[in-house]
């Protein structure tokens, strides 16, 4: 007696996805692409996912709670808030360069310089982009409430400064840097720290 089929892993064919469109971007990765990279029939895409905007919404999801928090979770870590900052820089050093399983870079940087984005996803990626700024700004303010910053520190300039290197360090990624160039780019941003030196 043969059995049912056998349904596809929703969340693996979410990853495949993920690292399709991380690779290739949302234009440049066909329908077709898509199906051969997630194991399924182009039916079953659509049944699962709706349309291909929908489904790079969905990945674009997964590598946010995935991928992009476990670095921004480091902004977190450490006693200070430059400990928090040079945590962050330090894990996208190590994360940010291609692996055995990952593209290189930052899904959520390098799509914004690079990718054809239908309005809807624009909105979504600029939101992320803007929660990461929001999410370095309010650990620069409270460092600024505690004294770790001389009270004339600039917060909003000091969180772009931040943010823009994490992204120039994902697009370096993506150009071939090593681990230990984004280390050392990460090291000398430290150096602007308010107060060092």
């Amino acid at each position: 007696m043969a059995g049912r089929p056998r349904e596809f892993d929703r969340d693996a064919a979410l990853e495949a996805a993920m690292h399709l469109f991380w690779r290739k971007g949302f234009a440049a990765a066909s329908m077709h692409d898509l199906c051969e990279a997630m194991g399924v029939s182009s039916p079953s895409l659509y049944a699962a996912f709706g349309s291909k905007e929908e489904l790079y919404l969905a990945a674009f999801a997964h590598y946010a709670a995935t991928e992009g928090q476990a670095v921004w979770d480091r902004l977190a870590d450490g006693a200070t808030a430059r400990a928090g900052v040079e945590n962050l820089l330090m894990a996208a050093a190590e994360t940010l360069p291609k692996s055995r399983i990952a593209p290189a870079g930052c899904m959520v940087a390098l799509g914004a310089v690079s990718d054809e984005w239908p309005p809807s996803i624009a909105r979504v990626v600029r939101k992320v982009r803007l929660d990461l700024l929001r999410s370095l700004h309010a650990r620069l303010e409270a460092a600024l409430a505690d004294g770790e910053l001389p009270a004339m520190t600039d917060i909003d300039a000091l969180s772009r400064f931040y943010l823009s290197v994490f992204q120039g360090m994902a697009i370096q990624a993506k150009d071939g840097a090593t681990p230990a160039e984004l280390r050392s780019a990460a090291k000398a941003a430290m150096v602007a720290w308010p107060g060092e030196g």
